[in-house]
């Protein structure tokens, strides 16, 4: 499976969100997308989602294109957006049960396969609470399983762990990654938190708009003659605003 996004522009009237950005996806591999606050990660994930539409460039996962296939290049995508879209008054259950009836699964199958994804969040036992009663780490495994209910081949998560405990963190982070060794999912994971990047992901650095860095972790180092990862960071956005894009 290849995803494609290839030279993507987009404006919010005069201000340049994105600028001109291509890149591939490795299949089944954890992929982090980096950036200050305001760099457009939200505004690329907004247009693989079609949130927003294309002002210019594609995306396409294997031979379809979002602009002339969207609808089945949507079944293939899985979403963890940034501020939570979970309904607070409806159970665990009833949240998935939801989805899946999105996707034209069955209450059935839907069923099976909630119990499923939660069991392995380790949340088969809230299945039946209200999502208000869960606390910010339990709502996202929610999304999480959510988002994979339609078996996606692609998963976007978008600043997922942000307003989380360290511990928190982690451990959804190191979930996800399990689901590109177990499941061969593609995942592009965005954050600014630099903790979260192991040596060997690939990595896109956004400022501006602009890929700074489209290459491995440690491209992060050498460009920017830091030792680690959050000074490289902030070595390789610095003086980065979000009124001087």
């Amino acid at each position: 499976m290849s995803i494609k996004i290839d030279s993507v522009s987009f404006s919010f009237g005069p201000r340049q969100a994105l600028k001109n950005i291509s890149f591939n996806l490795l299949p089944g591999r954890f992929h982090a997308l980096l950036g200050p606050n305001g760099a457009g990660k939200s505004t690329l994930f907004s247009l693989i989602t079609r949130l927003n539409a294309l002002q210019s460039g594609d995306i396409n996962i294997d031979s379809l294109s979002i602009k002339h296939q969207p609808a089945s290049l949507m079944r293939r995508i899985g979403v963890v957006f940034q501020q939570s879209t979970l309904d607070l008054d409806l159970t665990v259950m009833q949240n998935l049960l939801y989805h899946a009836s999105l996707h034209g699964i069955s209450t059935t199958q839907a069923r099976v396969l909630a119990t499923k994804e939660l069991s392995r969040m380790n949340m088969a036992d809230r299945s039946n609470d209200k999502v208000r009663s869960l606390n910010g780490g339990h709502r996202r495994r929610v999304e999480i399983a959510r988002a994979l209910m339609h078996k996606p081949d692609f998963l976007l998560l978008d600043e997922p762990t942000v307003g989380l405990d360290p511990q928190t963190r982690r451990s959804l982070n190191q979930y996800v990654r399990d689901l590109c060794t177990e499941d061969g999912i593609t995942v592009l994971w965005a954050t600014h938190l630099m903790e979260e990047l192991s040596s060997g992901d690939p990595v896109l650095l956004l400022n501006k708009g602009e890929i700074l860095i489209n290459g491995k972790a440690d491209d992060l180092l050498a460009k920017s003659g830091e030792d680690n990862y959050t000074d490289a960071f902030h070595a390789l956005t610095a003086g980065y605003t979000e009124f001087n894009k």
